[in-house]
């Protein structure tokens, strides 16, 4: 760990771009070895590898429901958010293509298979509110706190460890919360009621929609800021494009785009995009070992989603995903100097741990959190996805207000001059 006061970056320091072409090889090497010497190695291997690049993409461009979130919701900024509805609209075209080549006439009672079509309830709704407020709570969602994680994040390990006890809580409820609502549910596939066509055209027109809104309040908002006086730009050399990857920040378009990318790309080898099923199965195999979990969880392992059943071996496509994602984004992290670890405290655990158990209730209640349910399952058509995501930034929105509120209720009063 960095000593307190160390300069953000520092310990990478120069050794950091030697690291990190050391670990791309072992990256690649690891693949090599998964792919050559273990069953299912091929799928192993391209799980480690599309982990590893989204790791470093999602590490690189600050792609973070949260913070896009926050940056448009308490800075007027909606370019983060814009992000976001750019990787849907991108997603959703990628994924249209594919599951096209699947089921060639989607029509009702019909799914695709693997894909993350939940249930929509008053309980999904609920799991979205819930998983909202533990991204305020902890300042991050999961996905942002594995890459968070390889950054040397105080806060990520202890919302990771209370993920996983939200998900204990979360297969206690489980039961009950099946038979209230959820056994009933509609699981609605918007392409087996609208057709392809006609469920990619709504998909898009309500993306389109929202950017429009958002990009006209942000364009009113900078038409009374001067422009800065602009030279005429230089064509960059080679190495400023070299030096340009690992300083900074990338664009948060670049973000959007190669998160819908990835996200439709991946289908074609493995399950869509989701980061907490092998964290969940762990907690379900340990809580059920433990007399902690039910025996049986009705309905469970039908549904579509983050899979959390017990899992016969660790290594899975899932967590060579992880395991990718934390790589790549330690990777990034080192390159650009942006690696800068520092001892937790007190507070760090607390938002960390309670954050997360709401994170980790929310996303085994929803089924999977903003990558599984709300990216992967509104991509490919699921009405459980859309539902899931306007209740996380529904609850974002409300949290940060009563954030500020706080702080403004609790700061000292200003003395009158």
């Amino acid at each position: 760990m960095a000593r307190p006061g160390a300069r953000p970056g520092a310990v990478a320091g120069v050794a950091g771009p030697v690291v990190s072409v050391a670990l791309l090889a072992g990256i690649a090497a690891a693949a090599q070895a998964l792919q050559q010497g273990v069953a299912g190695g091929r799928t192993l291997a391209f799980a480690l590898l599309a982990g590893a690049l989204l790791g470093l993409v999602l590490q690189r461009s600050r792609f973070c429901f949260y913070c896009h979130a926050r940056d448009g919701f308490e800075g007027g900024d909606p370019r983060g958010l814009l992000a976001i509805l750019l990787a849907l609209a991108v997603g959703a075209v990628g994924t249209t293509v594919v599951l096209g080549s699947w089921v060639a006439a989607p029509a009702p009672g019909q799914l695709p298979p693997d894909m993350h079509i939940g249930p929509v309830s008053v309980v999904l709704v609920a799991a979205g509110l819930a998983f909202g407020a533990g991204m305020v709570v902890s300042g991050s969602c999961i996905s942002a706190h594995w890459y968070r994680l390889a950054e040397g994040s105080p806060v990520a390990p202890f919302a990771l460890l209370g993920s996983a006890l939200g998900f204990l809580l979360g297969f206690r409820t489980w039961n009950p919360l099946y038979t209230l609502a959820i056994a009933e549910a509609p699981v609605v596939w918007l392409p087996a009621h609208l057709g392809y066509g006609g469920a990619l055209a709504l998909e898009l027109a309500v993306l389109g929609a929202a950017a429009a809104l958002l990009w006209r309040g942000y364009a009113r908002r900078q038409a009374g800021v001067p422009a800065a006086p602009r030279d005429r730009p230089a064509v960059p050399t080679l190495g400023d494009v070299w030096r340009r990857l690992w300083t900074g920040r990338w664009a948060y378009w670049s973000g959007g785009l190669a998160v819908g990318l990835i996200a439709a790309f991946v289908i074609v080898r493995m399950r869509p995009l989701g980061v907490t099923a092998t964290l969940g199965g762990a907690a379900r195999t340990l809580g059920t070992e433990w007399g902690w979990v039910p025996a049986r969880l009705e309905g469970l392992d039908s549904l579509g989603g983050c899979a959390t059943a017990p899992q016969a071996q660790w290594l899975t496509p899932n967590a060579a995903l992880l395991a990718g994602i934390v790589a790549g984004a330690f990777v990034a992290a080192l390159a650009s100097r942006q690696f800068a670890p520092r001892w937790p405290t007190l507070r760090d655990a607390a938002r960390g741990l309670g954050g997360g158990v709401l994170l980790g209730w929310g996303a085994m209640t929803g089924l999977g959190c903003t990558i599984g349910t709300l990216l992967s399952g509104s991509i490919a058509g699921a009405l459980s996805g859309w539902v899931f995501g306007a209740a996380v930034l529904l609850a974002v929105w409300a949290g940060l207000r009563v954030q500020a509120a706080w702080r403004r209720s609790t700061s000292p009063a200003h003395p009158s001059i």
